[in-house]
């Protein structure tokens, strides 16, 4: 059990003087050390303040009760007072009067007696039961249990956004960390299901014959294959920080950092191939040291598990195994399955796709990561982040976020993670699908399974969030879905009881959470709904396809849903800013209010072009107003475009101001390759080159892509185990490699160039 101070600000008010005249402290977040003790360290302090054999300084008890305090004790001492009462009757108690124990007054040894019980009931029921969780901030990004991972055992806590020292040099950071405890794991265990014969149960046909195009050699080389036995593997955080294999031959001379072939938790042979063969085609040495490093990343070590669904025997109640394919995928550091950033990491090896009914290829992983999809679809269709399915065997990550938050209605957390209705988290489903049957043309999978219920239960719930927030007779309508936090985040909770700002009804789909996992402030969120639009479209070929009076009926609807949508945006997202001229806002209501930013998390309004969006008033040019939007979001009149020498890229709320996101650098590089930006060749060249410069030095010498990072220092960055944002800069350099052999340069086009 730990204590966390950093996120108690009311206790400037009660110890605040206490802390002037004992330690010169002027606020309470300057008691770093404090922060993160534990219950052996807390009863210490304790014994040694009551002690009677024992009578410590001044200093020593105002640091003691620095430790003891919580908002609960200083509840329970003030009696329900201000926090202007609580602390001028509480600083005698804490000051040079306390050690007067023997002849203290009866209200001083009750408020003592209480403090003891408090403890007494803390330490033995824990923290959970008293709910003082909303002192101690948010959690919802943050996995406060044991990571369950193979080969990461007993790991520390680690939150999202915990940055490295600023004063840390890259020697001393790496020497530190080599110092670390280097324990030996086991190699992630192994997949018998998928290598076993898999013949199809009684009465089904063989599934997916198409043939397997996926056939290649192993021949990549791996540099650091020397630094784990056949039967050894680190844990993949562990095994960043040793900087493995020999560095790149550039200036910034990158670490290898694949893990050895035996520890992968997905090998592809036909992406050693891939990356063989455009590594040959980089002439920059740190720029195909980032590419084979990033790109592979989710393959690596992000592929959780693999195997089939079981299912039970209606008569008997046996449960046996099925021939339907499971994949769970998690996001790095975190040990859940978002819907949206599992669809977004395997949608980079969309190149590599082919049609296949191999256990071991892309498109059985696909099949496996669709039908996870489509059964936590069906169960919480307004929920973004699932726990491992039941088959793996692995045991649910407690989230704390559970007990501090309340969307009503409910959710399991043995099958939930976390439940924010996020709209992108469908339309990312519906995305994939179209993918693997634009690839494979495998339209029999699609009815085979859960799909056309995980589509039927997304329509359903998207149109339910259509509905405005006051019917024709003023009254307020009831929400399908309502979200309250117990936080000290205003991105983590929904106003209005959880109802969200007001919407007026105009065809668009309110969403409560942006993709960034925050709260929308007007809850129309455009590139949410521009992308479940033209998905939702696309999607309706396959459904339309489909046997079935079901199938016909959903088709019409999912038709008829996006032009809704389209129509509610031409009418009420588009607004004229002067300077910018007719551009997309990022968030409206219906009423005409406008929210006018961007966010560096997909959807977002820059990565338009990557699903083609375009409106429905023959009139207006939306490329021209894709153009105004873009040049917007990448100026300093975007309130989140950070700018600074280490990175100028879009960020966002979640993790604050000054914090710019790769992910917001690459998709600009992928959006000027696009036709849709209307840069001519020397100004698209220009802008990809200028987004690769800041990538390539805004990794802190890792080699890999982050979360985030301190536009005014590389060093000071979140999350290096993030597969999302990796496997979009592969996508990017697979994007300049393309574009450079359309322009019949093979060999001196953009990735020829130097960033040395």
């Amino acid at each position: 059990m730990e204590f966390g101070l950093s996120h108690l600000p009311a206790l400037d008010a009660v110890i605040g003087s206490t802390l002037d005249s004992s330690l010169g402290l002027r606020r309470l977040d300057r008691l770093d050390p404090f922060i993160g003790l534990d219950s052996e360290l807390i009863e210490g302090s304790w014994n040694t303040l009551i002690s009677t054999s024992s009578r410590p300084s001044s200093t020593q008890r105002t640091a003691h009760m620095a430790v003891l305090n919580s908002p609960a004790i200083l509840r329970l001492v003030g009696s329900g007072a201000s926090s202007a009462s609580t602390s001028s009757s509480v600083a005698p108690f804490l000051g040079r009067h306390s050690r007067a124990w023997p002849g203290a007054r009866p209200a001083r040894i009750l408020s003592a007696a209480a403090i003891v019980a408090f403890f007494v009931v803390y330490l033995f029921l824990g923290s959970s039961f008293l709910t003082i969780g909303p002192y101690l901030g948010s959690t919802t990004d943050v996995d406060l249990s044991p990571n369950r991972f193979a080969g990461q055992s007993d790991r520390m806590v680690e939150l999202h956004s915990q940055v490295l020292a600023k004063d840390e040099t890259d020697a001393d950071l790496w020497r530190d960390e080599e110092e670390e405890d280097q324990r030996i794991v086991p190699p992630p265990a192994p997949l018998p299901p998928l290598h076993e014969p898999r013949p199809p149960p009684q009465g089904q046909p063989p599934a997916h014959a198409p043939a397997d195009n996926d056939a290649a050699s192993d021949t990549a080389p791996d540099a650091a294959s020397d630094r784990a036995s056949a039967s050894e593997c680190v844990s993949h955080e562990r095994w960043m920080k040793t900087r493995p294999g020999p560095a790149s031959e550039g200036k910034r001379r990158f670490p290898y950092m694949r893990p050895p072939p035996h520890c992968r938790t997905f090998t592809l042979p036909a992406l050693e191939s891939l990356i063989e063969e455009v590594k040959t085609v980089i002439h920059d040495p740190d720029l195909a040291r980032l590419f084979e490093n990033a790109y592979p990343m989710t393959l690596d070590t992000m592929v959780r598990w693999r195997g089939y669904a079981n299912e039970s025997d209606p008569d008997t109640g046996e449960s046996r195994r099925t021939d339907q394919e499971l994949a769970y995928i998690v996001t790095g550091d975190i040990d859940a399955m978002w819907l949206r950033d599992s669809a977004s990491q395997i949608y980079s090896y969309l190149p590599l796709l082919r049609a296949s009914s191999d256990p071991d290829s892309l498109a059985s992983l696909w099949r496996g990561v669709i039908n996870a999809h489509a059964r936590y679809i069906t169960i919480s269709p307004y929920c973004h982040s699932f726990q491992p399915p039941p088959e793996s065997g692995i045991p649910p990550t407690k989230n704390d976020a559970y007990h501090q938050n309340r969307p009503i209605p409910r959710y399991d957390p043995a099958k939930v993670f976390d439940c924010k209705w996020e709209l992108d988290s469908l339309a990312s489903f519906l995305q994939i699908s179209v993918a693997y049957h634009d690839k494979t043309g495998d339209v029999d999978f699609f009815q085979k399974y859960g799909w056309v219920d995980a589509v039927d239960a997304a329509v359903r719930a998207a149109g339910a969030m259509r509905l405005g927030t006051y019917a024709d007779d003023g009254k307020v309508e009831h929400s399908a879905w309502t979200f309250t936090g117990w936080t000290d985040r205003g991105s983590e909770t929904l106003t209005n009881d959880g109802l969200g700002n007001p919407t007026k009804e105009n065809g668009m789909v309110r969403t409560a959470f942006r993709p960034s996992d925050d709260a929308t402030i007007f809850q129309f969120l455009v590139p949410a709904n521009m992308m479940f639009a033209a998905y939702l479209e696309s999607a309706a070929v396959i459904m339309a396809a489909l046997d079935g009076e079901r199938a016909g009926n959903l088709t019409s609807t999912m038709r008829d849903m996006a032009l809704g949508i389209r129509r509610g945006i031409d009418k009420d997202a588009m607004v004229t800013r002067p300077g910018f001229g007719d551009m997309f806002a990022y968030e409206v209501d219906g009423f005409g209010s406008t929210h006018l930013m961007d966010d560096a998390n997909v959807p977002s309004l820059l990565a338009m072009p990557l699903w083609n969006y375009t409106g429905v008033d023959p009139a207006r040019d939306y490329h021209a107003i894709y153009r105004n939007t873009r040049r917007f979001v990448l100026s300093d009149a975007n309130p989140y475009f950070m700018r600074g020498p280490a990175l100028s890229a879009v960020g966002g709320p979640h993790v604050g101001p000054g914090k710019a996101w790769p992910m917001a650098a690459v998709v600009a590089g992928l959006t000027a390759l696009e036709p849709m930006a209307g840069l001519d060749d020397a100004e698209t060249e220009k802008e990809v080159e200028t987004q690769i410069g800041m990538l390539l030095d805004s990794t802190s010498n890792r080699g890999v892509l982050h979360e985030s990072v301190n536009s005014w220092n590389g060093m000071d960055y979140t999350r290096s185990w993030f597969g999302w944002p990796n496997g979009l800069f592969g996508e990017l350099i697979l994007k300049m490699r393309d574009y450079q052999e359309g322009r019949g340069q093979p060999t001196d086009g953009l990735l020829a160039k130097s960033w040395q």
